[in-house]
């Protein structure tokens, strides 16, 4: 499969997909999330491949979303704004039912988009100087279409401080709310990333795919196309907004958003 944003490497019967935007810190466009689903489709029917490893390259795992981008959609129309949100929840979809086992191999930021990219994971593994955010509400946003992974790995009751106040999340703290399995240096990180391959690959992965069913179905958060849809519309209408479009128009602009007051009032 040839991407531009994407690597895809395999070892034997380990996958790692790379997100490849190292300079905008492999921030998701239409592009991106359209390469992703591919390559996570492609994937689902590739039974020489055991594991999946998804990484980024630069000094971030993903940013979230390209601000450009998400700027030029809450212009667009209701229907195009909620096609393109429904691409994503796909997206996520599709990564998180994979048959394989999924490993997120987190460094430097997951903000946004890419810390539900890290949730949609069956694993996380992040270096020690990772953090994690679900920054939309600083942007005039709201964490729609990445909310059933965030919530099903952290719970109801650590989003509602996350989602609400979009406190970066240091990789200890990560590790303590449930998002992140274990943390290492950055040194030793691909070698912790690697016990737990070796780990994996000593089950069964028919065995491994049907307790992944099984996790979804006892959690009762099946990833229904109705909740898929609810997600896509929430923020559709969210960022079609005037304050989030007065939130994306500041940040781009490197100013303070209207909602933040100034002291000197």
């Amino acid at each position: 499969m040839d991407f531009q944003y994407l690597q895809l490497e395999q070892d034997a019967q380990v996958a790692t997909v790379w997100l490849n935007r190292a300079e905008l810190h492999n921030a998701f466009n239409t592009q991106v999330i359209a390469e992703l689903h591919t390559c996570f489709t492609a994937l689902n029917d590739r039974d020489d491949i055991r594991v999946v490893i998804i990484a980024g390259r630069g000094k971030s795992f993903s940013a979230g979303a390209d601000l450009n981008w998400m700027k030029a959609q809450s212009e667009a129309s209701s229907t195009d704004n909620e096609a393109d949100a429904l691409k994503l929840a796909k997206m996520l979809q599709a990564l998180a039912t994979l048959k394989q086992p999924t490993i997120a191999r987190v460094h430097g930021i997951a903000f946004g988009g890419g810390m539900g990219l890290a949730s949609a994971c069956d694993i996380c593994v992040a270096s020690t100087d990772a953090k994690f955010a679900t920054s939309e509400v600083r942007l005039g946003l709201a964490p729609s279409t990445i909310s059933p992974y965030v919530i099903r790995a952290i719970g109801a009751r650590q989003a509602s401080r996350y989602f609400l106040t979009a406190e970066r999340i240091s990789a200890e703290q990560a590790q303590n709310i449930g998002l992140v399995h274990e943390v290492a240096s950055i040194d030793t990180l691909d070698q912790k990333v690697q016990e737990i391959v070796d780990a994996l690959l000593l089950g069964g992965p028919e065995a491994q795919a049907s307790s992944k069913q099984l996790i979804q179905m006892v959690n009762q958060q099946s990833l229904t196309e109705e909740l898929l849809i609810q997600t896509a519309q929430h923020i559709a209408h969210v960022r079609q907004g005037t304050e989030a479009k007065a939130g994306l128009n500041a940040f781009l602009n490197k100013q303070s958003p209207s909602w933040i007051k100034s002291t000197t009032e």
